[in-house]
């Protein structure tokens, strides 16, 4: 994977810059000794690892604009990062960057239960958001499957998603308003919590942005009451295939569950081994969640059932207690952390029509008789989201070259049945090099564009989401200007 180089005139006044950084922070605020800047080498796609020249961590906005603002009139690149859960390299330092990192910034600043927000700094992590509000009867809708890590901050910057997102969709569904921090040290207020306001959608700019545009430091958030109850069915398959089609049919019927996740016999056996969730030893499962009152989960389960049975189901397990519903969620839950005891693994994320599902899972199977790469599939079947957890061995040489071969193709295949790159996770560098896949060059200057307003001199996160080749005259015009 192609990084740029450092520059070598940022290089030479690292002592400046760390002297005048910790002028404006607290001294352990400022991390600068090579050891210690390798836990900031990488994020959750270690493929790829660079210590940056040196991590901060404010605990402020006026903290984060101070920081900022000495980076711009050093002409230095800042690779803001949140708890360092990205699948795509969104927070992958360069060798002369500032990674700017959230994580102190975790506090509730208002709670509004009578107009349904909160207002959070984005250092807090996703579930804690839930945390701070359940005792009252409310939740945060969003939760990816990291949530007990992961920071609103990169849920913002990625537009998270997770299983409940069929029904309540993903972050930028409750995402009410931002305090942003630019690149010049301008602290920005957009949105908040109130009706969307005219103009220019700039919160809908904002959110999915990933870095490019400035640090969000705050957040206005949605949360939603409860249900009165919850039930999951558990439905086993002798095929991914026909697992496929059993969702797309459930989204033709007009149902919308709150959930529906999938997960094929290579993910079903490695939780089972992790996490002993009871489920059946079949080729694909669904787990199909409602909500709502006795009768409305009732009356939708019917209709459910009835079309699962007509794909001939190998098990069918409905939820009828507390207990069995968590043990429903916990082998997907863990998956995850399963498939990382038992192999290394790349993890996509695309997104297509649920109608191509069947064909898609199809055309992955044999990609993986092709390569000679075993292929896991667990994802967010209701809305399309898919994440093929590509197994490889990376002391084996050439084994990650292949599985990067093999993961374009599958991304590439997304956009080819009318689906896209990425759902949830980003474009990061895992996907910068695909984005003329589903982009023509007008697209992506427009896009480009954009980032000239709110970065001229281009250094946020500079070298993510557009492929080096189209940024290079931005990238390296505010080289020659400094």
């Amino acid at each position: 994977m192609q990084m740029p180089a450092p520059d070598p005139h940022v290089l030479a006044r690292k002592p400046e810059l760390v002297a005048r950084l910790r002028a404006v922070l607290p001294r352990d605020a400022v991390i600068d000794d090579p050891a210690e800047t390798r836990a900031y080498e990488c994020d959750a796609l270690t493929a790829y690892r660079c210590p940056p020249l040196c991590a901060v961590l404010p605990a402020s906005t006026a903290e984060v604009a101070a920081v900022l603002e000495i980076c711009h009139a050093m002409d230095v690149p800042v690779v803001p990062r949140g708890s360092g859960t990205s699948l795509a390299g969104g927070a992958l330092p360069t060798g002369d960057c500032v990674i700017l990192g959230v994580a102190r910034m975790n506090a509730v600043l208002e709670t509004d239960y009578d107009n349904r927000f909160i207002r959070v700094q984005t250092g807090r992590t996703n579930l804690s958001v839930t945390g701070a509000v359940e005792a009252e009867g409310f939740f945060y809708a969003p939760d990816p499957s990291s949530q007990l890590a992961c920071a609103i901050a990169g849920n913002i910057a990625m537009n998270s998603g997770g299983a409940h997102c069929l029904k309540y969709g993903v972050t930028t569904n409750n995402l009410m308003g931002v305090t942003m921090v630019t690149m010049a040290g301008e602290v920005l207020e957009i949105g908040g919590p109130w009706m969307d306001p005219g103009g220019l959608d700039l919160l809908g700019v904002i959110c999915g942005s990933e870095g490019q545009l400035g640090v969000v430091t705050e957040a206005v958030l949605r949360i939603l009451p409860k249900s009165e109850g919850a039930r999951p069915v558990l439905m086993g398959f002798a095929s991914n295939e026909v697992a496929g089609a059993c969702v797309r049919d459930i989204i033709e019927a007009g149902v919308l569950p709150v959930a529906i996740e999938f997960m094929d016999r290579p993910c079903i056996r490695a939780t089972e081994a992790f996490a002993g969730a009871g489920y059946p030893d079949c080729e694909a499962l669904l787990i199909v969640e409602v909500e709502g009152s006795d009768d409305e989960i009732a009356e939708q389960l019917e209709v459910i059932l009835a079309i699962a049975r007509r794909h001939d189901p190998v098990a069918l397990r409905e939820s009828r207690s507390a207990d069995e519903s968590a043990r429903i969620w916990l082998g997907r839950k863990s998956a995850f952390g399963a498939m990382g005891q038992i192999n290394d693994y790349m993890c996509l994320d695309g997104t297509i029509p649920v109608s191509a599902l069947p064909e898609v899972l199809h055309r992955i199977g044999e990609m993986s008789k092709h390569y000679g790469l075993e292929v896991a599939n667990v994802f967010h079947a209701g809305d399309g989201n898919m994440h093929p957890l590509i197994l490889f061995d990376a002391n084996r040489p050439g084994d990650l070259e292949t599985c990067e071969a093999m993961g374009a193709e599958i991304l590439k295949l997304c956009v080819e049945v009318g689906g896209c790159l990425t759902g949830e996770h980003g474009v990061g560098i895992e996907k910068r090099d695909l984005m003329n896949v589903q982009y023509d060059p007008v697209d992506l200057e427009a896009q480009m564009a954009v980032k000239d307003v709110f970065d001229p001199k281009w250094l946020l996160n500079p070298a993510k989401v557009f492929p080096l080749g189209a940024s290079a005259g931005r990238r390296e015009g505010s080289r020659a200007v400094q």
